[in-house]
């Protein structure tokens, strides 16, 4: 069996953003680069279950799209556990190019499961791990907060309004998953930094994928106004405010 993951490679949270002079793009100069907190979340889960596999899971693949800048977020990826990965040599222009990039470069593999966030942590689309399934023809499994596998059947746990569905799928197929597949990110070790310089890095070459959207303009959001105190006892301004000012009743 053979799991692939979809990492993202995308600015840490706490980067603060700023434009470009025209505001037609996002400065990213000085932006700290790191794997999508939920796919790295994918990724721990991964490793955890071939670890519990006694061998039957061969190997944890991951693989992105993106140009060589992405590739220490790769080499993190590998440190932390993975066996091998796989960077698709194009730009991530929008969820429909990357997940047919990603769908082209994994069929040259058979994988049993794939992964991937169920959103990125810069631009939240949600859309890339079903438009994935389809491009590769597989079921998918969205939500997913547990993901286990016993004896030959893969059991997955998706939250839904009111309560958790059990869901058992067959492979391949494709689980999108949020927080709750791990508890915590695996931090690599020092032994896994060394391996990873070891481990195999395949560059291919896009397929060609044409992004269907573009981003024309940025704009920030508007500066909060002031806070206004009102005294507890004046319960009339209060409400005058919130009928006429903030309008929200």
């Amino acid at each position: 069996m053979k799991i692939l993951v979809c990492i993202s490679n995308v600015p840490d949270t706490t980067t603060k953003i700023k434009l470009t002079g025209d505001q037609s793009a996002v400065d990213l100069a000085n932006a700290q680069w790191i794997i999508n907190p939920w796919d790295e979340l994918a990724l721990t889960r991964a490793l955890e279950l071939k670890e519990a596999s006694a061998g039957k899971i061969d190997k944890v693949t991951v693989i992105t799209v993106g140009d060589k800048n992405a590739e220490p977020t790769i080499r993190k990826a590998l440190a932390i556990g993975a066996d091998d990965a796989i960077r698709v040599d194009a730009a991530p222009a929008d969820a429909f190019a990357v997940a047919y990039e990603v769908s082209e470069a994994a069929k040259a593999e058979n994988f049993d499961i794939i992964l991937c966030g169920i959103e990125s942590s810069d631009y939240n689309g949600s859309a890339m791990g079903g438009m994935l399934s389809e491009f590769l023809g597989l079921p998918s499994v969205s939500s997913v907060s547990k993901l286990e596998i016993e004896g030959d059947q893969v059991k997955v746990n998706r939250e839904i309004p009111g309560g958790n569905e059990l869901v058992e799928p067959e492979t391949p197929f494709v689980a999108i998953v949020q927080k709750g597949i791990a508890k915590e990110p695996r931090i690599p070790s020092m032994r896994g930094i060394m391996m990873a310089r070891k481990k195999p890095l395949n560059v291919v070459a896009p397929a060609g994928a044409t992004a269907l959207t573009e981003f024309v303009a940025y704009q920030p959001p508007q500066p909060k106004a002031a806070c206004k105190m009102i005294a507890a006892e004046n319960v009339g301004e209060l409400v005058e405010l919130l009928h006429n000012e903030a309008k929200i009743i």
